[in-house]
């Protein structure tokens, strides 16, 4: 196959730290598979819901590393940007605009997707952390409750396993990051290889509505589609290669804040109080300096990331579709959401796993016109571990016990009066990316408050109100102790009260592959 960007490599040649993390070997430990142990099915039953009408149909659109605002609908660096179908999703139901995940990382983020629990419960603190065993996953409530449901694309929880997990009546899967060309996919169990420059988000939507297509339509059914776009190496289907190339960019202001050397007396801008592990991020893999170790720049970046997404966005559209054929798009409950944001030039770095907004903040969009008035704005604090509790909602069931999340079903309606305001944060330290430490957040309304883990850096505290950019830390200021304080105070509890005390520490078993110290024990 020729390649498709003819003057560049077809693909980001990622160096072998990347492709091991994917994989899961700098874990130095083996996976589990996850799922309820046998003689466990009985927990499996949940108590319906007394104001429960008929169990709804559900269908639940993952992406990987959508930032937030990249719609089309929104105001961004990129309005050049189309993305049609996510526009109409929210133009016919719900934008969710104040969507985070508790931990902006793949793994980690899915896990809590599919338990409804913070990462220091579920275990999978990383992309290399294995499943527990015993871990149940909201899907396989659905079977018990007669659904049939179906997952359809990237897993990628802490292993390069592809094999059927369970809650699933239909597997289709593949193995870690997957690839965006020809890919070699599991279906139940036997491992199909698509060639002719199959397209991975056309494939999974193939395989996703030909399930839906020979499903009993006696029985509900719940859709886990779950995208492969936009991760890196960012490669669009092929008509859609240099779409956006040539475009301007409208870069965020604060790209040069960190950077050595810059004038630093900018109205509002606390250069002093920046954390020393940020300023020193901006040249790494993760840095607008040396993005990626330098392979490109970061206007190729950003354009192959908007390629990637548009096309991912086109079979979304086939998905509404069919529902519009079949006439199910009343009635059909769909949730549209990331798996955690993506920087672009933010604080003069790219990628997630920080607690700034770009990082920890996702699109998340709903539509069900049975339910939810078209043109709907949803303000309150949403967080990826309200999701199963959500889609449990829709069938009739309730939350279990178990779930640190809540159905945001009610929100959807207008019903805000009881749901908090706030959410809590947290990324845990890798050695394949040293550049960021481990991260504690708390957020509300107004404030953020960030506790860097082991570094001898200061705290952050950011007023959201007048520092939309998290440019100005009041960590110092004399006025906002008291907000510092409580904030702290709060995170510490949530914390003590989820068993979040206890700092998950691994062998690493390899030499260190950052650039600084790359070969290096």
């Amino acid at each position: 196959m020729q390649p498709l960007y003819p003057s560049l490599p077809s693909r980001f040649p990622l160096p072998l730290f990347f492709l091991l993390l994917s994989v899961g070997w700098l874990s130095g430990c083996q996976s589990e598979s996850g799922g309820a142990a046998a003689g466990e099915t009985d927990s499996l039953q949940l108590a319906p819901l007394t104001s429960a009408g008929a169990p709804r149909n559900v269908i639940f659109i993952l992406s990987d590393d959508h930032r937030y605002d990249f719609m089309s609908f929104m105001n961004n660096m990129v309005p050049w940007l189309e993305t049609p179908n996510l526009d109409r999703i929210a133009r016919e139901g719900a934008h969710l605009k104040n969507a985070f995940v508790s931990t902006a990382l793949c793994s980690p983020s899915r896990a809590s997707i599919l338990t409804g629990q913070y990462a220091h419960v579920h275990t999978v603190v990383d992309n290399s952390a294995p499943v527990p065993d015993g871990l149940t996953f909201f899907p396989q409530y659905l079977q018990k409750a007669n659904y049939q449901t179906g997952f359809f694309g990237k897993w990628h929880m802490g292993e390069d396993r592809n094999e059927p997990r369970p809650g699933f009546d239909r597997w289709v899967s593949f193995r870690g990051q997957g690839v965006y060309y020809n890919p070699t996919i599991n279906v139940d169990g036997s491992e199909v290889q698509h060639g002719d420059s199959a397209y991975i988000s056309e494939v999974l939507t193939d395989y996703a509505l030909d399930f839906l297509k020979q499903r009993d339509k006696d029985k509900p059914f719940f859709v886990y589609l779950s995208h492969k776009a936009v991760h890196a190496e960012f490669d669009p289907a092929q008509q859609d290669h240099y779409k956006y190339h040539g475009n301007d960019i409208d870069y965020p202001a604060s790209i040069n804040y960190t950077k050595p050397g810059h004038i630093q007396d900018e109205e509002g801008v606390n250069y002093d109080d920046m954390p020393e592990w940020l300023k020193r991020q901006r040249y790494s893999w993760h840095g607008v300096d040396y993005a990626y170790h330098g392979q490109f720049n970061m206007d190729t970046i950003l354009y192959r990331y908007c390629e990637t997404l548009y096309s991912m966005d086109r079979s979304i559209g086939r998905v509404l579709d069919y529902l519009d054929q079949e006439g199910l798009a009343e009635s059909t409950l769909v949730i549209y959401m990331g798996d955690n944001g993506f920087q672009f030039g933010e604080h003069g770095i790219i990628d997630k796993r920080t607690a700034y907004e770009a990082s920890m903040r996702v699109p998340m969009l709903a539509r069900c016109p049975d339910l939810i008035q078209p043109g709907t704005t949803v303000e309150s604090v949403v967080q990826g571990v309200d999701v199963g509790p959500t889609i449990l909602s829709a069938a009739g069931l309730s939350t279990p016990e178990n779930m640190n999340g809540q159905s945001f079903l009610s929100v959807l309606q207008g019903d805000t009066a009881h749901w908090p305001n706030q959410m809590y944060y947290e990324y845990y330290w890798e050695s394949a990316f040293p550049q960021t430490p481990t991260i504690f957040a708390v957020r509300t309304g107004r404030y953020k408050y960030i506790y860097n883990w082991g570094v001898w850096d200061p705290n952050e505290l950011y007023d959201l109100q007048t520092d939309p950019d998290e440019v100005n830390n009041l960590i110092k200021s004399p006025q906002h102790q008291d907000i510092a304080l409580g904030l702290k105070q709060d995170l510490w509890n949530w914390l003590e009260t989820t068993d979040g005390m206890q700092i998950p520490l691994k062998v690493p078993p390899m030499k260190r592959l950052d650039h600084e110290y790359r070969g290096y024990y």
